[in-house]
């Protein structure tokens, strides 16, 4: 049985390493203006989204585990994290640092996960009293999920900012070759769309 849990471990843990890594490669490449300006009705922009799931990775895999972060963004330090802060690079807050405060924050949860059993019991501060009690197991479902998630999410502001779509980390432009027209393709779903609206 020990064995099948370690290896339940090691599955969710490389897991989250794989899609945490796709996550970064997903912003290489680009300048400053292009990582945080908003690409969606609600502002939803690179950068953002990174520094965003950093702060989780710092407090669901730190603070809840009686881990608090090395380090705090400045949004946490006066409250305006209540305002969405963390959902957007401040001018003074470079790609790089924010990219930097990311790894740094995986790094800080990997030493926790890395001790502590998938039954290791955490305590989250801001949820519901009575409903904080978690373990590791469930917190590291949660992370691979919110970072899958959110790494869709940067997959498809990236294809708006300057067409790399896929999984491959060497991605380019969508592909252009002979036989794939991809301005037809679009055409077509856009037809298909319109006629099943119009039955």
């Amino acid at each position: 049985m020990a064995a099948t849990v370690c290896g339940m471990k090691e599955e969710l843990w490389s897991n989250l390493r794989a899609t945490r890594d796709a996550f970064v490669w997903k912003l290489e490449g680009l300048g400053e203006y292009d990582l945080r300006r908003p690409m969606t009705p609600t502002g939803t922009n690179l950068l953002g989204v990174m520094k965003h799931v950093a702060a989780e990775e710092y407090g669901y895999l730190g603070e809840v585990f009686g881990r608090p972060a090395p380090e705090k963004l400045a949004c946490f330090i006066d409250g305006s994290v209540w305002e969405g802060a963390d959902m957007w690079a401040a001018p003074d807050e470079s790609a790089e640092y924010i990219m930097g405060f990311y790894r740094r924050a995986c790094a800080h949860a990997d030493e926790t996960i890395g001790t502590l059993e998938l039954d290791a019991v955490g305590s989250v501060p801001w949820w519901n009293e009575g409903e904080r009690e978690t373990t590791l197991g469930a917190i590291l479902v949660m992370m691979v999920s919110e970072t899958a998630r959110h790494v869709g999410h940067v997959d498809i502001v990236r294809e708006l900012i300057d067409g790399m779509a896929g999984g491959q980390r060497n991605a380019t432009a969508l592909p252009d070759t002979d036989d794939w027209d991809w301005g037809e393709w679009v055409g077509r779903l856009e037809t298909a769309a319109r006629t099943a609206a119009g039955r």
